[in-house]
């Protein structure tokens, strides 16, 4: 048996030496997810690239496409799925909460869903900003969704 002294590199250490290796990303998630998810409903998949958890009323997914520079971080929640009512007030409301409160991330509608949604690439993606990241879609989506359902939902 033979040892060595090396560490291994992975694609995104050789990119840059503030970048946290893989493993060390997905355990920085896994812990972001257990210290919010009171109740313990976090599930993973089987590749260890996407979480669920709930948090307040919202669940929250998370996901991580690799750990190339390029590949991507991503945290959405559905926070109002479709029919809604006043869609024009609703996405008028959106625009301004994008403007002014949600800091990162962002609103947005897809597949007759509005989600809060934050995305960046993994490089130089640090535990900071993945606590970050998970802390703000998660309070945001939490705090708007009943005033969304109240105001908008059909």
């Amino acid at each position: 048996m033979t040892f060595t002294t090396e560490s291994p590199v992975t694609p995104v250490e050789a990119e840059s030496s503030f970048a946290p290796p893989v493993n060390h990303i997905v355990q920085t998630i896994q812990t972001v997810i257990a210290s919010m998810d009171a109740d313990n409903t976090a599930l993973e998949n089987q590749t260890e690239d996407t979480w669920k958890f709930k948090y307040g009323t919202v669940e929250v997914v998370v996901n991580i496409t690799g750990i190339e520079p390029t590949d991507t971080f991503t945290v959405f929640s559905t926070v109002l799925s479709a029919p809604f009512k006043d869609e024009a007030k609703m996405t008028r409301w959106l625009l301004e909460k994008n403007a002014a409160d949600t800091f990162e991330s962002r609103y947005a509608i897809q597949n007759d869903q509005v989600l809060v949604l934050c995305s960046r690439s993994v490089e130089d993606l640090s535990a900071a900003e993945i606590s970050r990241i998970i802390t703000i879609v998660a309070a945001i989506a939490d705090d708007n969704d009943e005033v969304l359902k109240e105001n908008f939902g059909a």
